[in-house]
């Protein structure tokens, strides 16, 4: 099994990584699919399906479809342009992707949100369609957002994973299971980082490798920074106002105090989880860690293992990320990092067993100690829901990715305080977060059609 560290983090746009950044990259394979078909276009169409569906609006699913197919990519996103776009859009009813004559499409007829039939695929589901003339379909595509920014057709996913499909460029340490990566670890004597950073070499130059990294840390510590810099309320009608200016302004405010709490550290963890999770709230920039919903835990347990640990060491980020990274491709590949298809535990869950991987990792944890506090911190948020009121990555999605970091930093503790051996393995913990998605009723995930969505008044 292959997926990339830069898979698993991916620079995008809030709040969603399923709901917003996912439809906007299916209208970019569809509009690329049109610009080599010996069709003539002259309007397009869309309709979203299950999650998409119920909590689309309260994700932006709407506006991300509507640029996307403006040629709007998730990488170029520009806050002001779109704006623009969208105001001429809704006035001329057209959208003008390069590469393609403008094209009719009226949000307010042409995207559909069908509450009624869910595609078979994936509860994230959405059918693009291009007409002629007459308003007759010329070409259609089904496409299904899996989580973190995945898209995969309706043929793609049918033919199954493609990191299983990765034997025409194999790679020195092709793990798909714990078990398989510590027994590559023992054999081999290298950390899981090491055999990560190998198998990525087969793909990239060292120097294109380390760029990378040093891109997706830059990315998070900004978004963070800017959630600390930032006051005032957040999008979706809610009336949440952000609150990780205001907590970060009074730590600051308490620094060198001699009757400072010890537990105050937990709010040191949360506040840059939750400036990050506020970001995307706002639809600003940030990695998918491993999705937008959990992007604030693993950036937030990096800073404060920068900021709080001794001798913590920036030369490490990249073995956090390639070690966090690895935990999370075997997450998605045995299980889901989807919150439609598994939840919350698939979510904040795996971004936690990703962090305190990461943590336990630069912290000169064994391989054994890795496994173990990934597992701890997953094993711990088996079962949770994904439902977030009234649909926005709001309540309790910001505050949930700093409970999330909180119990990175405790399992990866723990682990370190042992030997490796434990009793529960982390396939085994994978694969009953697997089940328990399989098994939990839809209303639980991501529908916004259970849990505290509807017992919270949300207007």
């Amino acid at each position: 099994m292959y997926l990339s560290v830069f898979d698993i983090f991916k620079i995008g746009i809030g709040p969603s990584s399923s709901h917003t950044m996912g439809p906007m990259v299916a209208a970019a394979r569809f509009l690329e699919t049109l610009r080599g078909s010996p069709f003539n276009p002259v309007g397009l169409r869309a309709s979203l399906h299950g999650s998409l569906a119920f909590t689309g609006v309260g994700h932006a699913t709407d506006r991300a479809v509507i640029l996307g197919l403006d040629g709007v990519t998730p990488e170029a996103y520009d806050a002001a342009a779109a704006e623009t776009a969208l105001a001429r859009i809704r006035a001329t009813a057209e959208v003008r992707p390069d590469g393609l004559p403008p094209l009719r499409f009226d949000p307010a007829t042409d995207l559909v949100f069908d509450y009624d039939r869910p595609l078979p695929g994936h509860a994230n589901g959405m059918t693009l369609s291009a007409t002629d003339a007459q308003g007759d379909v010329l070409a259609t595509e089904t496409y299904y957002s899996i989580g973190g920014g995945f898209v995969r057709t309706e043929a793609e996913l049918a033919a199954g994973d493609p990191a299983d499909q990765g034997a025409e460029r194999p790679v020195p340490y092709p793990f798909s299971s714990a078990a398989e990566m510590l027994e590559m670890a023992r054999a081999s004597g290298r950390s899981i980082a090491a055999m990560k950073r190998a198998n990525e070499l087969t793909r990239m130059s060292p120097a294109a490798l380390e760029t990378g990294l040093a891109r997706i840390w830059s990315a998070m510590s900004d978004c963070i920074e800017r959630g600390l810099a930032t006051d005032g309320g957040l999008p979706g009608g809610l009336g949440i106002r952000r609150r990780a200016h205001a907590i970060h302004s009074a730590l600051m405010a308490e620094r060198g105090m001699n009757l400072t709490p010890p537990h105050t550290i937990n709010d040191w963890m949360s506040v840059y989880a939750m400036a990050v999770n506020e970001e995307n709230a706002a639809g600003g920039q940030v990695v998918t860690a491993p999705t937008n919903g959990a992007a604030g835990v693993v950036p937030a347990t990096i800073r404060y293992w920068l900021s709080h640990v001794p001798a913590a060491q920036p030369s490490k980020i990249g073995d956090f990320l390639l070690t966090a990274a690895a935990i999370g491709g075997l997450i998605k590949h045995n299980a889901s990092i989807s919150g439609a298809e598994c939840g919350c535990q698939a979510e904040v869950g795996s971004a936690s067993a990703m962090a305190a991987a990461g943590l336990a990792a630069v912290m000169g944890g064994s391989p054994e100690q890795v496994e173990n506090a990934a597992e701890i911190a997953l094993e711990h948020h088996l079962g949770m829901t994904c439902d977030p009121v009234k649909g926005l990555v709001q309540v309790p999605c910001i505050e949930r990715n700093g409970l999330g970091a909180i119990k990175a930093v405790s399992a990866a503790s723990l682990a370190l305080r042992g030997d490796g051996r434990h009793f529960v393995p982390l396939d085994a913990c994978i694969e009953t977060m697997r089940q328990t998605g399989r098994d939990m009723s839809e209303k639980y995930k991501e529908t916004a059609l259970g849990g505290l969505a509807v017992n919270v008044p949300n207007c």
